[in-house]
């Protein structure tokens, strides 16, 4: 890991900033001389902000003076472009809203801002964030940052690259079936899936509302709980990061969760269960029914919501989609009484995992079930647990763990755990209990010490 400033924890940079030990405006330009340098491998950015160093200039100003800042006073932050910005470019990613530009923030944008943040641009997305593989953007497709070969992970891949290189400090993210949360893994990061309705989501364009979410995607815990305050508009909610864990359960739970895993990920799975347990975490089966058929609701769900926002400008602009999106939104059309059906099992999924997880604190599962795909691969060679290769499809593999979360409500938190014989990013996640993001933390933390994993990457 680098030991420049762009490569240091929100955490640390902000002490650093409060002691005077760094200015914003130096931590500022560091951030953009490495996204001058490295957004052309990556293509992480859309836009950068060409208003940053006079903020931070301002800023310096602010501490000079002796003017009360806020928690994240100076730190620059990146947007996924799904969420509006003032007077920024927002265009989700594609060509129809390529010269939109917001008159408002996002309530999210604003609250980052009020806590002193600084936005550093605008990251590459899938278009409209429909797609779990985050190459099928209008302005090309993203790339790893531990191989530019590989996938980033959809949709909120150029916000995970760009965290992963230090091109900002932090960044959020949308998630509807695990967008925050499989670029976090693939590229090493954490990152929160919070509770259905925590997060508030106006000015963030939509994609199925029954099922989004908003949250950050950071290089710790801490740093996510710290973004996950201020976004959350009020205080305390990280006072347990740190703090020995203890009367702690953790359910694995089975069947669903447990099928299919790729033989590296299922080994790191059980290397992380032997650290929980040895810091003191007590470990539980939980068998929890019918994940088959709440999965395939998350599918209709997403599918017909997802439809009935785009159908419109499918027709008014029919040359200017990425095709690979647009034939998924129009296989995605579902009857009225399809999606019904889907919600009255989402409705009853809720309840199914509120008793499943009745005596744990938390879930533990991996976070995808397969190895990191190439760019535009689509079917993939899968070697299961007993060694058995098939052929797999990328798509509804990636988020087959994650979109379970999105249905029934409840905050998804992956954590880092380790790395694949090729050297790709390995990651975990923590299910909680509804409004239970601080036991996510408490737990993440402490698996994050105990791994003590060297992530991040200085150069390309």
């Amino acid at each position: 890991m680098s030991t420049s400033l762009s490569a240091k924890s929100i955490t640390e940079l902000s002490r650093l900033i409060q002691n005077r030990d760094i200015t914003v405006t130096e931590l500022t330009h560091d951030i953009l001389d490495r996204i001058k340098k490295l957004n052309r491998r990556l293509n992480a950015y859309i836009t950068v902000n060409p208003e940053a160093e006079s903020i931070a200039y301002q800023m310096d100003e602010h501490i000079k003076a002796g003017t009360e800042t806020g928690p994240l006073h100076g730190i620059p932050i990146a947007i996924k472009d799904m969420i509006y910005t003032k007077d920024m470019q927002t265009t989700m990613g594609s060509k129809i809203y390529e010269h939109f530009i917001p008159n408002k923030d996002a309530t999210v944008v604003k609250r980052l801002k009020k806590a002193g943040a600084i936005i550093i641009g605008k990251t590459n997305t899938h278009q409209f964030a429909y797609g779990p593989t985050g190459d099928r953007s209008y302005y090309g497709a993203m790339r790893n940052p531990y191989n530019t070969e590989k996938m980033a992970g959809g949709s909120s891949r150029g916000s995970a690259s760009a965290v992963a290189t230090g091109l900002c400090s932090g960044a959020l993210g949308t998630d509807t079936s695990g967008s925050i949360r499989i670029p976090s893994s693939f590229c090493g990061l954490v990152g929160m899936k919070p509770t259905d309705g925590l997060l508030p989501l106006d000015g963030i364009y939509p994609l199925a509302t029954s099922l989004d979410a908003v949250g950050p995607m950071t290089k710790t815990t801490q740093d996510s709980a710290l973004l996950m305050n201020v976004l959350k508009g009020d205080n305390g909610f990280d006072n347990d990061i740190g703090k020995k864990v203890v009367d702690i359960t953790v359910g694995i739970p089975y069947p669903f969760f447990l099928e299919g895993l790729n033989q590296e990920v299922a080994t790191h799975l059980q290397t992380v269960i032997e650290h929980l347990k040895e810091g003191g975490i007590t470990l539980k089966d939980i068998y929890i029914p019918e994940v088959d058929r709440i999965w395939h609701a998350q599918k209709t769900i997403i599918a017909y919501e997802s439809y009935q926002l785009h159908k419109d400008n499918l027709t008014k602009f029919p040359a200017d989609w990425d095709e690979e999106v647009k034939k998924r939104l129009q296989k995605s059309e579902k009857t009225a009484d399809e999606y019904w059906q889907a919600l009255k099992i989402q409705q009853k999924s809720k309840h199914t995992f509120k008793k499943a997880m009745k005596d744990v604190d938390a879930l533990l599962t991996p976070t995808s079930p397969i190895l990191t795909p190439d760019i535009n691969q689509r079917i993939m060679r899968h070697t299961d647990m007993d060694g058995k290769n098939t052929m797999i499809d990328v798509s509804s593999s990636i988020t087959r763990l994650t979109v379970i979360a999105n249905i029934v409500g409840l905050p998804g938190l992956t954590i880092p755990s380790g790395f694949s014989r090729l050297g790709m990013p390995l990651g975990v996640q923590l299910t909680g209990k509804e409004f239970g993001e601080a036991v996510l933390y408490k737990i993440g933390y402490a698996l994050e010490q105990s791994l003590g994993l060297n992530l991040g990457v200085e150069s390309l």
